[in-house]
């Protein structure tokens, strides 16, 4: 039997329900703001202005690109894309160094892990792939080195805190932490009310990371406490793309 649909007396109050219920958590935001976005501003100096050109248009996926890393050489980059491909790219030639088939083409993230050695990836498939790039199977693909489990989301993001050590976010409203010597997760990390969408680390303190969500904040994090610091409103939608400057 199928369900009944509701009236338009009982659709209306339903929608009214959920206004209030937004003005209600607007509310509960508001009063715990510690400071407002524009007044942040005010305090930092202006920006330069860019000049920016294209140096090297690297082409081989056949299909959306979702994700981009670059290695600690600043030279070696990864390319996710929903052709269920990885690319290892040589920016400065624009050769193709190595092709990765997924097993998943869902991709949504990659890193690339600062030696060089390691890529990971992760998407819809609700795991994060680790490949050793330099150690190669039959096939001449690189090998698996760790698959990682345990998501109750998409993979969202991913970085290398080191070449043994990952962190993730997704869509289970988390932050994990891995370990690749053994595969274990050795931390999860709550705090938003929404699916976790972006992660930058400190680039010279890689204790201190940001992150952004659906539900509309983006946090501060430090590993040493393994707790938020700070939260960030300001936004009236997805926070869909966060980084940290020097």
């Amino acid at each position: 039997m199928s369900p009944k649909e509701p009236s338009d007396l009982e659709y209306t109050s339903l929608q009214k329900e959920i206004e209030s219920l937004k003005q209600q958590i607007q509310s509960s935001q508001k009063n715990v703001r510690d400071s407002e976005l524009e007044q942040v501003m005010l305090d930092m100096s202006e920006v330069s202005k860019l000049k920016i050109s294209v140096k090297r248009n690297l082409k081989g996926h056949i299909h959306k690109v979702n994700g981009v890393a670059f290695s600690g050489d600043s030279r070696h980059l990864v390319s996710g894309s929903l052709d269920g491909k990885l690319i290892i790219w040589d920016t400065w030639t624009g050769n193709k160094i190595q092709i990765i088939l997924l097993r998943s083409s869902w991709v949504m993230t990659v890193a690339f892990s600062p030696s060089g050695n390691f890529v990971a990836s992760g998407g819809m498939d609700n795991m994060a792939t680790v490949y050793d790039i330099n150690n190669r199977n039959a096939t001449g693909e690189a090998r698996i080195l760790r698959e990682l489990a345990g998501y109750e989301g998409f993979l969202s993001s991913c970085k290398f805190l080191s070449d043994t050590e990952l962190i993730t976010g997704s869509g289970d409203m988390k932050l994990s932490k891995w370990d690749l010597r053994t595969g274990i997760k050795t931390l999860e990390l709550f705090g938003h009310a929404g699916d976790v969408v972006s992660l930058s680390l400190h680039p010279t303190d890689l204790n201190v990371l940001v992150t952004g969500s659906v539900d509309q904040t983006t946090k501060l994090w430090d590993l040493r406490t393994n707790s938020c610091q700070q939260t960030f409103y300001g936004h009236t939608a997805d926070v869909n793309s966060v980084f940290v400057s020097t």
